[in-house]
């Protein structure tokens, strides 16, 4: 149903002369979804989401935003963003920053909220000209959150941002995504996508060419891998593997039915000389790559 849907796009086509951004793109998010939106550099994920945001007009199909234009769902403070490349005003502090924009909202969150959220209480009397990337990208991140949006859309939210400062920010929206907001965010930090989305959405040439889970998505390119040390000879023969690969003592195995494959090794002529065994799954990683090979 149209009424439960946060994002609606329908034929969304998007030209730069000759070259064909978004093509025919369509695609529902249902409200409360958290969904990753991936893709390799010039797939069309930055025009999608600028269209989302009302910043650039499509050349044919439409966006719906809870049911609204898009310039309207962000007059009305239904949606919050957090753009990679956003300005900040310059040579102010970010408590001037933060209070002169809190006040602009109808309904924001408390200022305090923000700033425990974002993790600004250090950086609050820093002027935004000598921020950090990661210190500024978290700024950017109390503005979109700040107006209690219903839908964020952010673009590459981490860039920057260190190890902690990513484990602690993601901490921070999986509790926005726990109070029912809708988060479509695009990211090139692969396993933030397969931990965090409830969908992911590969992107290629402006056009949808994966859409599911995480699991879904990996299972594109087929089973488990086992790893291990052992005699230098043709494994293929054994259930269940598909390729094999040496690389000095070890040898990786592609698998099919990564059990079968397991009983088999262990229960051959040559299990005694088999050690230091791994089975790892599919990363998203590997079927992202195979997916816009």
């Amino acid at each position: 149903m149209t009424e439960n849907l946060a994002i609606q796009l329908t034929g969304l086509t998007k030209r730069y002369g000759p070259v064909t951004a978004v093509d025919a793109l369509d695609l529902d998010v249902p409200a409360g979804q958290v969904l990753a939106l991936l893709g390799p550099n010039g797939a069309g994920k930055s025009t999608a989401t600028e269209m989302i945001l009302g910043l650039t007009k499509p050349d044919a199909g439409g966006v719906r935003v809870f049911g609204a234009s898009p310039v309207d769902a962000m007059r009305t403070g239904e949606v919050g963003a957090m753009l990679q490349n956003g300005t900040l005003l310059w040579d102010v502090t970010v408590a001037r920053v933060l209070t002169m924009m809190h006040g602009l909202h109808a309904h924001p969150l408390p200022l305090a909220d923000v700033i425990e959220r974002a993790q600004l209480g250090e950086v609050l009397r820093s002027s935004t000209n000598k921020l950090s990337g990661g210190q500024a990208q978290r700024v950017r991140f109390a503005l979109a959150i700040m107006g209690d949006p219903r839908l964020l859309i952010l673009d590459e939210p981490t860039v920057g941002m260190d190890v902690d400062n990513r484990r602690r920010f993601w901490a921070s929206m999986a509790d926005l995504a726990g109070g029912g907001r809708t988060i479509v965010f695009a990211t090139h930090y692969l396993a933030e996508a397969d931990e965090f989305a409830d969908r992911i959405v590969v992107l290629d040439d402006g056009r949808v060419v994966a859409d599911g889970t995480g699991a879904a998505i990996k299972a594109t390119v087929g089973g488990r891998t086992i790893s291990f040390r052992g005699p230098d000879r043709s494994w293929l023969g054994l259930p269940g593997v598909i390729e094999q690969v040496r690389d000095g003592v070890r040898v990786t195995l592609r698998c099919a039915d990564a059990d079968a494959t397991l009983r088999a090794l262990f229960t051959g002529p040559d299990a005694a000389a088999i050690a230091d065994v791994e089975v790892t799954s599919p990363r998203l990683e590997d079927a992202f790559l195979s997916l816009v090979a």
